[in-house]
């Protein structure tokens, strides 16, 4: 029998996260302002290239929007990158926005592949549900017409919302499991999902006062937007260490 090399490889991570205290939300946020703060012109340069490289791609018919959802956990994984060199006393360089390319690439695109397929189906679907209503009303001879159509797109509406919620748990956390973890890409967003769900009403809070920054940030001709970029990628970081690696 062959003795087992030294050192012993540790397990592979199984996404084991816990429940968080209340109050976390807005520790993130403050967290995530702090990784900011460490070097607010390399994060701004870093947001202006990630502008850039989604408006360049969204004036680009069919493929660029679908190849916006395909980089986001690349260029999220990069950002995340550059929050761990920040949280660990390192210097912040511009090109870490691009580590994704060249830390488990394949994994990250497969996570791309993944989000771009089922905001996809979900925009078929939604896109069916809406046209239906539509096709059905102008079909009617009746006063009735107009309240189908609506009726229609306000349930397509619904329906992109509700399955939205799922798609954007299963993704949050993806990123950073898969490049600080190396967890598998379906892997990551079991585990993603499920901590989420574990801290639902901590995310609740977080989704409310987002929601309050970015209608701030979108004040000044979205200039914010420099700025809360960053603060939500560092946010995002600091969650991930609080619920995962402080399990």
């Amino acid at each position: 029998m062959s003795m087992p090399s030294f050192p012993i490889p540790a397990p592979q991570f199984n996404g084991a996260c816990r429940r968080v205290a209340a109050g976390s939300a807005l520790s993130w946020l403050k967290q995530g302002w702090a990784l900011f703060i460490a070097n607010p012109g390399a994060w701004i340069a870093m947001m202006v290239i990630v502008i850039v490289i989604y408006i360049g791609l969204a004036i680009v018919p069919l493929i660029g929007p679908l190849a916006a959802h395909l980089l986001t956990p690349v260029l999220a994984a990069g950002m995340l990158v550059a929050c761990h060199k920040l949280a660990r006393e390192q210097g912040l360089e511009i090109s870490d926005l691009f580590a994704g390319f060249q830390q488990h690439t394949a994994a990250l695109l497969t996570l791309g592949v993944l989000y771009m397929l089922v905001l996809l189906a979900l925009f078929v679907l939604v896109m069916l549900l809406a046209g239906s209503g539509m096709a059905g009303a102008m079909m009617m001879q009746s006063p009735m017409a107009a309240g189908i159509a609506f009726g229609g797109v306000a349930l397509a509406g619904v329906l992109w919302l509700l399955l939205s919620v799922p798609i954007v748990m299963a993704i949050w956390f993806a990123p950073a499991l898969v490049i600080f973890n190396a967890m598998q890409p379906v892997d990551a967003l079991k585990a993603s999902f499920n901590a989420c769900l574990r801290n639902v009403v901590e995310f609740l809070v977080y989704g409310l006062l987002v929601m309050v920054l970015c209608f701030f940030a979108a004040l000044p001709v979205g200039l914010g937007f420099l700025v809360l970029g960053p603060v939500l990628a560092g946010s995002v970081y600091a969650a991930y260490r609080d619920i995962f690696l402080a399990a």
